[in-house]
This record gives C-alpha cells, structure tokens and sequence, in this order.
C-alpha cells in the first residue's frame, strides 16, 4: 500500500469526525467516525489481507465508547476514548520498557534499525509523551467547548504528533545501523 494511501486511511475518519461535528453536531460525528473506521480497516484487510494491531484496537475503543456516547447520549464517552487510548499506550511503552519489551520496536521496526538501548530510549520518550497526551485530553475536554475539543482531536493531538516524532528523528538517525554492504559476487570457475 502506498504511503499515501495509508496516511490517507489514518487520517480521513478524523477528518470526516471534524467535519461532520462541524455541520451536524458531536453525536452525528461519532456515529460517523464509528462507521468510517470500520470501513477503513475492511478496506485494509480486503486490499492487504491483514489488520494492524493499533488501528484494530483503536475500532475496538471507538466502537465501545462511541457506542456509549451515542446510546447514552452523553458525549463524555467519546472524550474520554482519546484519554484512555493515549494512556493505554503509555502504560503498554513503559511497562514493556519494565520488563525488557519494547513494543515500539514491533510497530517501527520493519522500517527502522536501531539497537535496544535506542528501543529502549524510544519506547521510553513515546511512553511519556502519550502519558502527557492523556492528561492534556482531560485538561481540554474539561476546560474547553466540545467543538473547540474536536479541533485540538483532530488538529492538535496530530500536530504534537507529528512535531514530537520529527523532534526525535535525529536521535534515530543516529542511532540507526548501517546496512551491510552486498558481498561481492565470486566469479565461477569453468573447469
């Protein structure tokens, strides 16, 4: 799949959430969202014949407390969603940095050659900037408007990502192992 094409699935459910909150309200995004992301990950798995780990339980959340939301009709559950998925991220990157897993290495590691010490640095960095995601979602959807909470959702929480991920690239260009140069081919001996 190409990288646009992936970029393109990751990010047209929030842009479609963002947009419909805009003309439709909180309960018509989520409904929409809910739909959104499952076409998403059928589209995935009939396109690549497989589901990543993270966009699958990111459905699972989704589908749990946007159904909440909407059925109890109570747009908290869906606000809450944001919290609790940033923080099972940081609990998942800084326990396994505990216990010697660095579950980052299984996301980025096809692309990516670093040694454990970097694994470790890594997990630990993402462990606490989804750490302080989290809290910075329940300073936001307890402080500000819902609508004023969608934008930070879909445009603030992206924009940090991405910021944060290009404040480390440094440190992984470092760190990354040089591949090893092919050996040279042996001439065949006709004999």
């Amino acid at each position: 799949m190409s990288q646009g094409r992936k970029q393109l699935l990751e990010f047209g459910p929030l842009l479609v959430f963002f947009l419909v909150n805009w003309k439709a309200g909180i309960f018509w995004a989520t409904g929409i969202f809910m739909v959104t992301i499952l076409a998403v990950l059928l589209y995935t798995f009939i396109t690549t014949g497989k589901v990543a780990k993270v966009p699958l339980a990111t459905a699972i959340l989704v589908g749990v407390f946007g159904g909440l939301t909407l059925y109890l009709h109570d747009e908290t559950f869906i606000k809450v969603k944001l919290t609790l998925v940033n923080a099972i991220f940081a609990v998942l990157l800084l326990g396994g940095v505990a216990y010697g897993r660095f579950f980052i290495k299984d996301v980025m590691g096809e692309a990516l050659s670093l040694p454990d010490s970097a694994w470790r640095t890594l997990s630990l960095r993402w462990g606490i900037f989804f750490g302080a995601l989290a809290l910075l979602n329940e300073a936001v959807w307890r402080n500000f408007t819902t609508d004023q909470w969608v934008t930070f959702k879909v445009f603030g929480q992206l924009g940090l990502t991405l910021v944060f991920a290009l404040a480390n690239a440094p440190f992984m260009a470092r760190h990354m192992h040089e591949e090893p140069a092919p050996a040279p081919e042996k001439p065949s001996v006709d004999g």
